[in-house]
């Protein structure tokens, strides 16, 4: 069972059997976002969003393509669906949408500590209706409380 983590009931004191080895992923994945939206607000202004966006393409291509490469010298098996291709072609439509809006939005002068939790909770509370009207994923009393949790730290961090 590496890289993987167990949930453990302490109520119970027995192993839940969940494995969250996704959580590591998860969790660096908000780092390079966090750090994407400092890097974002200290080039706010001093390039033009193009060039941003540009830039942000190219490293994106760059990084995509060396670690393509670098499957593919050793020998990893690629494949790709035609709904699998059009759906990264989103998530890159998607993210370039972002990251204008983030030179645009810091460009205007708006505050990271405003701008980050807004962005991303807004988005977790997209997504999470997402999840359970096109996957419907589970409904629990404590995702609700999640839910509400998330949209009144919206709504407390914008009315500040």
């Amino acid at each position: 069972m590496k890289n993987q983590l167990r949930v453990f009931d302490v109520r119970k004191g027995v192993d839940m059997g969940q494995s969250m080895g996704w959580i590591v992923y998860a969790s660096a994945a908000a780092v390079a976002l966090a750090a994407a939206d400092v890097f974002v607000k200290l080039a706010a202004g001093k390039v033009s969003n193009s060039v941003g966006v540009l830039i942000y393409g190219s490293c994106t291509f760059s990084m995509g393509l060396a670690w393509f490469l670098w499957q593919k010298i050793n020998r990893v098996p690629q494949h790709a669906q035609i709904s699998g291709l059009l759906a990264a072609i989103g998530v890159g439509v998607a993210f370039a949408l972002v990251t204008f809006a983030l030179y645009a939005t810091f460009q205007a002068g708006a505050p990271i500590s405003l701008v980050s939790p807004l962005i991303r909770l807004g988005g977790l509370l997209i997504a999470s209706v997402v999840g359970l009207l096109l996957w419907h994923e589970p409904l629990t009393f404590r995702y609700v409380i999640g839910i509400v949790l998330a949209g009144s730290g919206v709504y407390l961090i914008i009315t500040r």
